[in-house]
């Protein structure tokens, strides 16, 4: 089997991930680099086909990871694809066994999500503009982030269907198609409302395109990409001072460890982010503890 044909296989697999699990572009990607990148490092070292390799080979592909200089956790997203694609090649009969059976993944190091303080937010809420369309959007797209949780693809994806300003709540389709009701809170209703009455026809009314049942809209009256949202966050992130390495994930993770430190529920908190599993949540109460531990140092006699 040639190069070629390894590719055909990794995309036959990537075909029935999706059709059967509904995973998102993003995850299909990175897994169609991981799975590339290992096809050429066995033609190239070991001269087998990826679906012909056994546990040595597979072994030996690790280390080679390790001594190229690859992290933990990009050793562990490999197996992960590895995994996934070596179950399918055992379900459609084109192996007799899986050659990731009882490999453990790379320990990693617990790397806690930036956040941001409650007065930081505050800062950076009053960054924009609100005097013009676009800086209305964008302090809309604050408020709207950071009362929700919600992943920047969700946000930029929003429709003016999902949005019921009645009830208060935001219909969200998230990882695998899943769908969850998010509650907004006043303030960023309030926010909402303004936006969708002044500037949101300033920015259709721009377009070229005809109209869209998207919620935020680009200067030219069209979706926003992820990458245009994120560079709106860092030039008002410098604008209010703070760290210049802000994401739109950064808010999300503010929202997350805020309702923490409030007394928010785990349940309730995997429930509002849309996470499929608790332990993927519980990195949130790690950040909690440390604030927590941080506060005390700082303010207790004995700290």
């Amino acid at each position: 089997m040639s190069a070629d044909d390894d590719l055909i296989l990794i995309e036959q697999f990537l075909d029935d991930l999706w059709l059967q699990q509904g995973v998102s572009k993003n995850t299909l990607a990175a897994y169609r680099t991981d799975l590339k990148q290992f096809s050429q490092l066995l033609q190239s070292q070991i001269g087998r086909p990826i679906h012909q390799i056994t546990r040595d080979d597979l072994d030996i592909a690790m280390l080679a990871m390790q001594r190229a200089g690859k992290s933990s956790r990009s050793s562990a997203r490999f197996l992960s694809a590895a995994r996934k694609f070596y179950r399918y090649l055992l379900h459609t009969e084109q192996r007799a066994d899986d050659p990731t059976s009882n490999m453990r993944t790379p320990k990693q190091a617990l790397n806690l999500p930036k956040s941001l303080s409650e007065s930081d937010v505050e800062a950076l809420l009053e960054a924009a503009d609100t005097s013009s369309a676009l800086g209305l959007r964008d302090r809309c797209m604050l408020e709207v982030l950071y009362a929700t949780g919600l992943r920047v693809s969700e946000l930029v994806g929003l429709q003016v269907s999902e949005v019921n300003l009645r009830q208060g709540v935001i219909r969200v389709t998230g990882k695998g198609d899943k769908e969850r009701l998010v509650p907004m809170g006043e303030e960023a209703m309030d926010w909402l409302q303004r936006y969708l009455k002044t500037s949101r026809p300033e920015l259709l009314a721009s377009g070229k395109k005809g109209p869209t049942d998207v919620v935020f809209l680009s200067l030219r009256g069209q979706q926003m990409t992820r990458q245009t949202f994120w560079h709106r966050i860092k030039q008002l992130a410098a604008q209010a001072g703070l760290n210049a390495d802000l994401s739109p994930h950064t808010l999300r993770h503010a929202f997350a460890t805020h309702l923490l430190n409030h007394g928010a529920d785990l349940r309730a908190l995997q429930m509002l982010l849309g996470h499929s599993d608790i332990a993927t949540t519980q990195i949130y109460t790690h950040v909690a503890r440390a604030r927590l531990q941080a506060l005390h140092k700082t303010h207790h006699p004995r700290g």
